[in-house]
């Protein structure tokens, strides 16, 4: 490091985010003892409390930030592509990047809000990542020629969420080929 220049220490807020990223991703946002993120983070609990207000609202802020992370992935994917085809499929080879990851353990959103309320911050930050992919696919598919986008960005979306299931549950990094090979098969039949 040359003389005189600093790096700044990441704030609380980034640490809390990176360790609450790594333990509820790890080992699931309910069995994570908020005590252990604190620790983790370097930080004193009033710090967690002055910045979410709560354990839920960090799980929130979580669950943002893997929206972010995996929608820059996402994007990244489709935009190497000139065509809407292209960009759809795209998006599964976003997807079995991820799954070929070291350490890949499924759909953050399906894991936290396998036990979330009705309504909760939980529930709406996944509705709101679904959301989003769910517009994504529909979109691109209206731009691909789909006599129906909505329902081939819904057939599209049921595709991701069975390779998500398939690589984390039968541990198969494949299972998003496999999709994107089904996607393009629907994709053809769709714009025929």
């Amino acid at each position: 490091m040359p003389a005189g220049s600093t790096t700044a220490k990441p704030s609380a807020r980034e640490r809390l985010l990176a360790a609450a990223n790594e333990l509820f991703y790890e080992e699931g946002v309910h069995t994570v003892g908020i005590d252990r993120v604190i620790e983790r983070a370097g930080v004193a609990k009033a710090s967690l409390y002055s910045t979410f207000g709560s354990k839920e609202a960090l799980v929130r802020a979580y669950l943002e930030s893997r929206h972010a992370s995996v929608a820059n992935r996402i994007s990244r994917h489709v935009a190497q592509y000139d065509t809407p085809r292209e960009q759809l499929l795209g998006v599964f080879e976003a997807q079995a990047e991820m799954a070929a990851r070291p350490g890949y353990r499924g759909c953050a959103f399906v894991a936290a809000s396998a036990e979330s309320h009705p309504g909760d911050q939980i529930e709406q930050a996944a509705d709101t990542f679904r959301g989003w992919l769910r517009a994504l696919l529909t979109d691109l598919a209206g731009q691909a020629g789909a006599a129906d986008p909505d329902a081939l960005g819904r057939q599209l979306h049921l595709l991701y969420d069975g390779a998500v299931a398939s690589a984390r549950m039968d541990r198969d990094p494949t299972a998003a080929d496999a999709a994107r090979a089904a996607a393009a098969t629907l994709l053809d039949s769709a714009t025929a």
